[in-house]
């Protein structure tokens, strides 16, 4: 990459970082309500010796796919206990080739002492031979225990099947995933299994139908500018059932997936009405987002508009980016987050018991917060183990016409589920780095107990955000393994009650935020609690499982009962 084209579209000034001199050591932190220390977090990516930027080659020239790039997988690719991070990149335009290693994606591999180290090439998977990517869905598709990766393309969309000895091999031709829509241009998978099987199926987010030579102009006084999305298209979203084999069937048709066109970014699952049936919600850009209720036959049903989540509250579309679904208020059904562009509302939705949701931005204190960021991807995620889901947001505009446009992340802090506050300021210098953010995702990288984050931002080194894990408070994480039901045990729920009372819930999924697949572990905080009394398991198959008198700051692996 030019040394100057980071600085034709960040002008903001980037706030440094001070990196850790060696290990996982904490730093110096705000203080929290009643004493307690607020965790923050520490780029410690400078540490490791790999060159991916994240590179949507910006020369002045704008192509409609360059605000969306680089989307990060974690995963533990090699089983040794440790998550890797993975990244994709975009691509020379308009000639949609990787034609230089700048262009190429990343696997860095966790060495376990706060380093990691590029395995791109020898893993096989530096996509030199793939167009512009986008998200990237990390899943055991074939049950054989290692995790594969699928990425979305402007083209052809990819399939790697990890091959279990630290290499991956291109399985899409043949695959049935290789087949969509001529000229549609893909943002992200997520996989789920929505017939109950056994084995992942996919959904995936569809934008509009786009190639170079199609690509519009456009410009505000004389300037030219990204076109607006009402510019495009909306195409459907497309379903693949897992047919086993390294074969997948698409029934977008049948399944009532072709009945709605829309331009989608993030994929959020969940059981939302607690039937026993994976349903999925679709974040869509400028259109009305989609939620599709799993009908148990091999169908669904599409009821935004009816549950409530198609509009903001005003009734209007907005640039819904990222979206995340998890149960914020631990009232124990799964809620929906999404954010949006500046001046445009954050949008969260309280799930009613299944039957709709309730807009609740004003009330949660969303509204007021977050009208002055332009949020891309996103997680409920207890940073600081209460035992609270509190928001993050990676952020920055798409253009760089407005003068806020390179930004800083926001962390706003879960107050009892009830609302949040802004800590953003609180959380570091290094997370207050501001740029271009696009993909984020989310895991213990270092096996404290504590969650970190990644983000990519453009044309910049990503950012391995480590959580200082130094408030004193307590934690479990639960990896499953599934027997009849599929092997990562997506779509499993946990319900968590402390010896005090306390009941927290969480399940299985690794579709978080904007182009992203995060850790499919579960992760609970306990606060002051150093166990839990009961922890209830309902796997996808219908096996409840219940453990008693569980002892906390571990992880806890356990593999799905036969009977």
């Amino acid at each position: 990459m030019r040394p100057g084209l980071a600085r034709s579209l960040l002008f903001g000034a980037a706030l440094g970082g001070g990196l850790l001199a060696g290990g996982w050591q904490p730093l110096d932190a705000g203080q929290a309500g009643g004493g307690k220390r607020r965790p923050h977090f520490t780029d410690v990516a400078g540490r490791s010796s790999f060159s991916y930027v994240t590179n949507n080659h910006f020369t002045g020239r704008k192509f409609f796919p360059q605000p969306m790039c680089g989307g990060i997988a974690i995963l533990d690719y090699d089983n040794d206990g440790k998550m890797d991070i993975y990244f994709t990149n975009g691509a020379r335009l308009p000639e949609l080739k990787k034609d230089d290693p700048s262009f190429y994606h990343c696997l860095l591999r966790n060495r376990g002492d706060g380093t990691f180290t590029d395995v791109t090439q020898a893993a096989g998977l530096t996509g030199a031979h793939l167009d512009f990517s986008y998200g990237v869905a990390a899943g055991d598709f074939d049950n054989d225990g290692f995790t594969d990766l699928f990425i979305a393309n402007a083209g052809k969309n990819t399939l790697y099947r990890n091959k279990g000895d630290g290499t991956f091999a291109d399985v899409t031709d043949g695959s049935g995933l290789d087949r969509k829509p001529p000229d549609t241009l893909s943002v992200q998978g997520a996989w789920f299994d929505y017939d109950n099987d056994g084995l992942l199926d996919l959904v995936l987010s569809n934008y509009t139908q786009w190639r170079p030579d199609t690509d519009r102009r456009c410009a505000v006084r004389d300037r030219e500018v990204y076109c607006h999305p009402k510019t495009y298209v909306a195409v459907p979203h497309r379903l693949y059932r897992n047919l086993g084999g390294g074969r997948f069937l698409d029934v977008t048709e049948p399944s009532g997936f072709a009945k709605s066109l829309g331009k989608g970014m993030g994929i959020g699952i969940a059981d939302f009405n607690e039937d026993g049936w994976i349903d999925v919600f679709i974040a869509n850009d400028t259109e009305p987002n989609f939620l599709y209720l799993n009908q148990g036959n091999g169908t669904f049903r599409e009821v935004g508009l009816l549950y409530g989540v198609a509009y903001n509250d005003t009734g209007a579309t907005v640039s819904a980016m990222g979206c995340d679904a998890k149960d914020y208020d631990n009232d124990g059904w799964v809620d929906i987050f999404y954010n949006n562009l500046m001046r445009q509302i954050w949008a969260l939705f309280r799930n009613q018991r299944g039957k709709m949701f309730q807009y609740v931005s004003p009330g949660s204190k969303i509204l007021a917060l977050s009208g002055s960021r332009s949020g891309w991807s996103n997680g409920f995620i207890d940073y600081n183990n209460d035992g609270w889901k509190d928001l993050y947001s990676a952020n920055g505009d798409v253009d760089n016409l407005e003068a806020f446009s390179p930004q800083h992340d926001t962390m706003f802090e879960n107050i009892d589920g009830k609302h949040f506050v802004d800590v953003s300021p609180e959380m570091g210098e290094d997370f207050l780095r501001v740029g271009y953010q696009r993909g984020s995702a989310f895991a213990d990288l270092n096996d404290d107990g504590f969650l970190d984050i990644v983000v990519t931002s453009l044309n910049e080194k990503p950012r391995i955000l480590l959580n200082s894990a130094d408030n004193g408070n307590h934690w479990l994480m639960f990896k499953l393994t599934g027997t009849r039901s599929n092997r990562d045990a997506i779509g499993a729920k946990i319900k968590l009650t402390t010896p005090s009372g306390r009941t927290l819930y969480n399940h299985v999924t690794v579709s978080v935020g904007f182009m992203s697949s995060s850790d499919r572990r579960v992760h609970f905080g306990l606060g002051e609690e150093t166990k839990a009394a009961t922890v209830e398991i309902r796997w996808p198959s219908g096996v409840v499982q219940i453990l008693t008198d569980v002892a906390g700051d571990r992880v806890v692996e356990l593999v799905e009962p036969r009977e």
